[in-house]
């Protein structure tokens, strides 16, 4: 065995397939090289790439190219296979103006949301996220079934080993504004309390009795890497802003403490949410 044998197999990397779609592509790769007896060495060799690089790709933390992913369908004889691993990483079935803040999504160890009208796309459910997405005006069967696959490969790091640290803060008329059928909001609702266990997720509603009447004005998620704000998505019509910029970021972090400042805490939040599920609500019943 090669030195890159030796050195892969005392220090190996754990991926977790399920984390990502980009972890799912370091997994499948991995475990097909190996299958055929290749190091990293020789299966760089063969179709043109370093060692490093590849075990770099195996290890997630660089992302493959449309021409290193037909390459690796080329050298071992799955036509379309690994192209479609890697259309995944890209999540070529979201909107486009949206893909930046997907790829920014998962490299966060901490997401900081507010949504006023909907409930936040991590959160949804597939029936009300098929209900919202099917909405919206000249979109076809295909793209819906699209868009609702991504947001479901979005909602991946929800349970993966490492997830983001989650604060979400819903203004209460997400939970009474009608999507879909009633038992749709009912699923969704019983979805947002089952979320709710999870340790590193605080959800937080805003009753219609506060006073920040500015945060109307749309929904916003910033993401932390390390403590360190570092992106945020904007929502908008008829798209959305994804920015790195700092003193956005910072007007946004002004707008969420003081949105949490007049929110239940998530105790009180709950029961609210618990009490719609068991009464139902006028507007969706």
């Amino acid at each position: 065995m090669g030195i890159e044998g030796k050195s892969e197999m005392s220090n190996p990397v754990r991926i977790d397939p399920d984390e990502s779609p980009r972890a799912r592509f370091a997994y499948e790769l991995r475990t097909l090289r190996r299958a055929h007896g290749l190091t990293q060495r020789q299966f760089g060799e063969r179709i043109g790439y370093s060692e490093s690089t590849i075990g770099m790709i195996e290890q997630g933390k660089r992302a493959p190219t449309q021409h290193f992913a037909d390459l690796v369908d080329e050298a071992f004889g799955l036509p379309g296979t690994f192209a479609r691993h890697y259309l995944k990483t890209t999540w070529a079935g979201a909107p486009e103006h949206f893909r930046p803040w997907l790829i920014e999504e998962q490299e966060a160890t901490s997401l900081k949301s507010y949504e006023p009208i909907l409930v936040p796309g991590l959160f949804q459910t597939e029936a009300y996220a098929r209900a919202v997405l099917q909405s919206e005006p000249g979109i076809t069967a295909t793209q819906v079934e699209e868009r609702v696959s991504a947001r479901l490969e979005r909602k991946s790091i929800l349970t993966r080993s490492d997830p983001p640290q989650i604060t979400a803060i819903l203004d209460e008329g997400v939970l009474q504004r009608p999507v879909g059928s009633p038992e749709i909001m009912r699923e969704q609702l019983e979805h947002l309390l089952a979320l709710a266990q999870y340790p590193h997720i605080t959800l937080q509603i805003v009753p219609y009795t506060a006073q920040a009447l500015f945060g109307l004005a749309g929904g916003f998620i910033i993401a932390e890497r390390d403590g360190r704000a570092y992106a945020a998505h904007i929502a908008g019509q008829p798209q959305g802003l994804t920015t790195d910029d700092r003193g956005l970021i910072a007007k946004l972090y002004q707008r969420y403490d003081a949105i949490r400042a007049e929110a239940h805490p998530q105790r009180l939040s709950l029961q609210m949410i618990s009490e719609m599920v068991a009464n139902g609500h006028p507007s969706w019943c």
